[in-house]
């Protein structure tokens, strides 16, 4: 009987020196994440802005992968930038920096992002496009959808969708074994209405916008579902939270009466709100 109690007494401390040993591995090797993507992943115009960043992208320290990382713990590294397309995954943005893709490593074990609204100049385009149109007649009528009508849609499924899917495979490519995570965008406008002169589009075009957003984001998931990545949808958490929202509710900026340097861009309490969502539907 002494016999097994000794046997169980070295199993027992065998275990619990295993487990410690564990344990300090852990510590010393944290996850590996990285986060990609555009102007809504870098946190744009929320201030304070990250160090050692080209301060063109406008990165912020209170973007959604810090608040993430903060959250969880995870080694971050941010290459976000503002005003980045899918084809700054391959070749780098300004003169100088080095292409997105090559801050993923076969040892990355987490990848978010947000991107392809600024891949054929998607949004810039639209709430261009459509402000002017707007201020045009004052916010009446609905000018911008008989000015354009499929214009955007067609090029977010014909040319913003493939060049997703080939983004998404190449990260996955990098890095078979990371956790993709890619973002879909907050409500801009609301589903109806508007707030002219504040977001300047006509109250007609309100729900072209939003088609056109909910468009855009279709891809995105449709994208996420062919490479095998996971989609964070935002639809459900920033209803109500668009840029005709009051301050401490939007998520998102108007164009003009901004709290922020940068308009029609998530604020601080958007950024948190993703890196929330992503939290709760990603398994991060």
């Amino acid at each position: 009987m002494h016999s097994y109690a000794r046997l169980a007494s070295i199993g027992l401390a065998a275990a619990a020196l295993v487990a410690a040993t564990t344990s300090i591995a852990d510590a010393a090797d944290p996850v590996k994440y990285v986060n990609l993507g555009d102007s809504y992943s870098a946190g744009s115009g929320v201030l304070p802005l990250s160090s050692g960043i080209n301060p063109l992208c406008a990165q912020s320290t209170k973007n959604w992968a810090h608040d993430v990382a903060a959250t969880k713990g995870y080694q971050l590294t941010d290459v976000s930038c503002g005003g980045a397309q899918t084809k700054d995954f391959y070749a780098g943005q300004y003169p100088g920096m080095a292409p997105q893709l090559d801050a993923v490593a076969a040892d990355t074990d987490v990848v978010t992002l947000t991107m392809g609204g600024n891949d054929n100049n998607t949004f810039i385009s639209a709430i261009l496009a459509c402000g002017s149109a707007g201020i045009a007649t004052a916010g009446q009528g609905n000018p911008c959808t008989k000015l354009y009508g499929d214009t955007f849609t067609k090029a977010i499924n014909e040319k913003t969708y493939p060049a997703l899917v080939k983004g998404l495979q190449a990260i996955k490519a990098k890095a078979p074994a990371a956790k993709v995570v890619i973002s879909g965008y907050p409500w801009i406008t609301p589903a109806k209405g508007g707030c002219f002169p504040q977001l300047p589009i006509a109250s007609g075009d309100v729900p072209y916008l939003r088609n056109l957003q909910a468009t855009l984001n279709s891809a995105v998931s449709r994208a996420a579902g062919a490479t095998g990545s996971t989609y964070v949808d935002l639809s459900a958490a920033s209803a109500g939270h668009d840029a005709c929202q009051a301050p401490g509710v939007r998520w998102v900026e108007p164009l003009l009466f901004t709290t922020q340097f940068v308009p029609v861009h998530p604020n601080a309490l958007g950024e948190q709100g993703m890196a929330n969502a992503a939290l709760a539907q990603a398994g991060l």
